[in-house]
């Protein structure tokens, strides 16, 4: 399956799941644009692209400021004359030092909004001229099983925001169906990355039974007791899943959530 000379965007691309998708979408053949507050990582992400024979671009971008997300399609436009993919993947799990917080607090709510369910609006408000022009596109947002259920602890915000991350994608699958561009959503479930490892943090922290836990050894205890296959996902693997869902096999699926977590969620 491949996607030879499309310009694919990845949001957040200078680590964790955004980087493992920015690989992967390099692999197939496409050249990729890394968008990431981190412009450094950014550069990083864009040289290893490079390696693989594939031209890139490093911009740094904040979604939560629809300018910023205006400005990356500019920069995209200019280099390479089109846009043909946007994997939203940009997210955060609170505001600063969240992970040592028992509870969350308003700035943890309105930070998650701004990155996690805005920051998806903006690049997509800040894309969609340029795909619907050319009457093609794909689009694909990475939420999170978290969004699949309702949380009590304090990860709610973190929940609530990835069960709104999946739904603007189904409102944007309507909207943009009509100009032949496909819009469906990721859930991804136990993957280690720099997120994960605060999450673990924060678990270690509440519960006393814990304490003398690592972050890794906390996750993969997580990960015996919660997948049904034993096993935890990798950001290849939700890269894997991006390509399928950018590629022309996938023209006829639009409006989905479609999880990868080893069968915890089973919709």
């Amino acid at each position: 399956m491949r996607l030879d000379e499309k310009v694919a965007i990845v949001t957040g691309g200078a680590g964790g799941i955004g980087r493992g998708i920015v690989k992967v979408l390099a692999q197939r053949g496409a050249n990729v644009v890394i968008a990431d507050v981190d412009l450094n990582g950014a550069k990083e992400a864009a040289a290893e692209a490079e390696t693989l024979g594939r031209e890139s671009l490093a911009v740094q971008t904040d979604v939560s400021d629809v300018r910023s997300t205006d400005g990356m399609i500019a920069n995209t436009l200019s280099v390479f004359g089109r846009v043909d993919i946007l994997v939203n993947n940009a997210g955060l799990g609170g505001a600063p030092e969240w992970w040592t917080r028992d509870e969350a607090t308003e700035g943890d709510w309105d930070a998650v909004y701004a990155v996690n369910v805005q920051g998806i609006v903006h690049s997509i408000e800040s894309v969609q001229d340029t795909m619907m022009n050319r009457m093609s596109g794909k689009i694909v947002n990475i939420a999170s099983i978290a969004g699949r259920g309702g949380s009590a602890g304090p990860l709610a915000h973190y929940a609530a925001s990835k069960a709104a991350a999946v739904n603007v994608s189904q409102a944007y699958a309507l909207r943009l169906a009509p100009f032949n561009i496909n819009v469906n959503c990721i859930c991804p479930g136990l993957i280690w990355t720099p997120l994960w490892e605060k999450i673990s943090k924060l678990h270690i922290g509440r519960d006393t039974d814990e304490e003398s836990k690592t972050p890794r050894e906390y996750f993969e205890e997580r990960v015996q007791r919660s997948v049904p296959l034993g096993r935890e996902q990798t950001p290849e693997d939700i890269g894997k899943l991006a390509v399928f869902l950018c590629s022309v096999r996938a023209r006829n699926i639009t409006g989905q959530a479609i999880n990868v977590d080893g069968g915890i969620y089973f919709s």
